[in-house]
């Protein structure tokens, strides 16, 4: 079973975390919640309260297959100052595990110079913090271990493209499948 946290940090785009939540879970990951600041009551950008599982000092970091970063203003800005996300993040590269970031939070893999070379998709005002980064222009990229994605309106290929890297394509598509997804 793969193991993917979420990190929420106040002000977080919640569609970005929660589409991408609820998808895992139907695939069968163990989706943990984790709360980046003070309790596990987080408000997202949009005023809606999500109740985590965890908070941060709580990762045990070796149970860590995937670490998702959610977009959002000011969630985006909480994540990047918060230095044990950031370790979190590091942690995850040197141990390969997947990091995946949406909307404005791929700024901070580059800022953290860790797409460096790589094929990315960033909120386009943000993509100044990607100046290292090749943006292809995809709404969502994945290059070795970072899946990244341009903003809330990817959420779900957000959320798929996670499945496919973790549990195979046709699982997927079986999800995409379920959940009744289409491409208009």
């Amino acid at each position: 079973m793969a193991n993917v946290f979420i990190l929420l940090a106040r002000g977080f785009e919640e569609c970005e975390a929660l589409v991408p939540a609820d998808l895992l879970k139907r695939a069968g990951a163990n989706v943990v919640l984790v709360a980046t600041e003070g309790g596990l009551a987080v408000t997202g950008a949009h005023g809606f309260t999500v109740t985590a599982d965890i908070t941060i000092d709580e990762v045990r970091r070796d149970d860590v297959n995937c670490v998702v970063l959610p977009g959002g203003m000011p969630g985006t800005e909480h994540l990047s100052g918060n230095s044990s996300v950031l370790a979190l993040v590091e942690h995850a590269v040197e141990n390969g595990n997947y990091v995946a970031a949406i909307c404005a939070a791929p700024s901070i893999l580059g800022k953290m110079r860790l797409l460096d070379g790589r094929n990315a998709a960033v909120y386009p005002s943000f993509a100044e913090s990607l100046k290292y980064a090749n943006i292809t222009g995809k709404k969502v990229e994945h290059d070795d271990i970072f899946i990244t994605a341009e903003g809330m309106g990817v959420a779900f290929e957000f959320g798929f493209k996670l499945i496919e890297v973790l549990f195979g394509s046709q699982a997927a598509d079986e999800i995409k499948n379920s959940v009744r997804y289409s491409e208009i």
